[in-house]
């Protein structure tokens, strides 16, 4: 049964998931990335099914992990990265190809899911944001590599330690993104990209994406498995407990290094 707050539907091949929580600007809670993992991996087996499409409903693709409310560091612990991993390596590891339709701002894990697809089509109203140190983490869900192998170190140091906004046309033009389209423009795109692929040879088009894969992401798994104990120590700090209370409370976080 599929998760509230994850839209599935399937036309003409194409297997479209939606996260559809726009009241909190679709923030992937526990249930929602279980569902959207269990539908990109069982899509590898399906004859039915030629791309996976992953987007957002409202102004976000998502911004990340539910960190809202009160006691979000006591919720938020190991359990939201092993989804998270899982949820980067099924897009990676699906033999079909998974397109990211990036309507809105993409942001922490959200980002981490949509630069870990073969393809991103952005309206150029979107925006891009590892937001991860302004509550006292670091990026994961494989960011540290797809964000690196895309933009190179220096300008993924200054996304990932300045947690700026990068537009989507910035985004383009770095490399981080394949496409950026005027936002009357982003469904039609869209569809055009999702039905070119659905024509390709599937075959051609696995083998072609483990290779890219292989050489461009050699070190994904290294990457997951660090940032999965590098932040569970740091989820234990006090200056986590902080960040997220401030993002709750809409306030600048006072950061101790405790």
């Amino acid at each position: 049964m599929t998760a509230p707050g994850l839209h599935v539907t399937e036309d003409d091949a194409v297997l479209t998931l939606r996260f559809d929580r726009p009241e909190v600007f679709n923030a992937l809670d526990g249930p929602m990335v279980a569902s959207a993992c269990e539908e990109i991996e069982r899509a590898s087996a399906r004859d039915d099914v030629r791309v996976v499409l992953l987007t957002g409903t409202g102004p976000a693709f998502s911004t990340g992990a539910d960190i809202g409310g009160e006691g979000a560091h006591e919720r938020f612990d190991v359990r939201a990265l092993d989804a998270a991993n899982r949820l980067v390596r099924a897009i990676v590891g699906c033999d079909k190809p998974v397109v990211a339709g990036v309507n809105g701002i993409a942001a922490g894990v959200g980002l981490s899911a949509a630069l870990a697809c073969d393809l991103a089509v952005a309206k150029r109203s979107a925006s891009f944001l590892l937001a991860f140190t302004r509550v006292g983490l670091m990026p994961d869900g494989g960011a540290a590599a797809t964000v690196a192998a895309a933009v190179g170190r220096a300008r993924a140091m200054r996304l990932a330690l300045l947690a700026e906004p990068l537009p989507a046309d910035e985004a383009h033009a770095a490399g981080l993104i394949s496409h950026c389209v005027a936002d009357e423009e982003y469904d039609d795109a869209l569809a055009h990209v999702a039905s070119r692929l659905r024509h390709g040879a599937p075959l051609g088009l696995a083998a072609t994406k483990r290779a890219v894969n292989a050489m461009a992401l050699p070190l994904l798994e290294e990457t997951l498995d660090f940032e999965r104990t590098t932040q569970t120590m740091l989820l234990r700090t006090v200056d986590v407990a902080e960040g997220m209370a401030a993002f709750s409370e809409k306030r600048r976080p006072r950061f101790t290094g405790a």
